[in-house]
């Protein structure tokens, strides 16, 4: 499968998942119109999961709540650096967890995330083998 195609839909799922978590948060909060926000900065950071695919590939054998750790580490050095990058390039960064809760690292990952990292880790990976099987079995 085309690197470019997987890259495609890494990161649409990525910005769909957002908006969905997002909007029924606000609905949560008691916001009727369930209001959704992401950015354009997340398309490119959700793609890079394309990456992750070979790690994946390596960490497949270990037991699935060891995955599950590696996969909510993973993704906190991802969401700091990016975060923190963009904050560099811009003075801010898109997401800011000051304030919000005190599980923070420099406001740019939430410690009180890592039940949600952990299970999106794990269905990561069932996303990737079912893309490898269907673009192998599609040719």
């Amino acid at each position: 499968m085309p690197m470019k195609l997987k890259f495609l839909i890494y990161g649409l799922l990525g910005w769909g998942l957002e908006v969905l978590w997002t909007g029924l948060g606000s609905g949560l909060r008691g916001d009727p119109r369930l209001q959704a926000t992401t950015y354009l900065w997340m398309f490119p950071i959700y793609g890079l999961a394309i990456f992750l695919e070979s790690l994946h590939d390596i960490v497949r054998v270990y037991p699935w709540y060891v995955r599950g750790v590696i996969w909510v580490m993973i993704i906190w050095v991802i969401e700091f650096s990016t975060g923190g990058l963009i904050r560099v390039l811009t003075g801010s960064s898109p997401w800011d967890y000051t304030g919000k809760t005190s599980w923070h690292l420099l406001g740019l990952i939430r410690f009180d995330m890592a039940p949600i990292w952990f299970v999106t880790g794990l269905l990561f990976e069932r996303l990737h083998d079912y893309m490898d099987r269907f673009f192998t079995t599609s040719n």
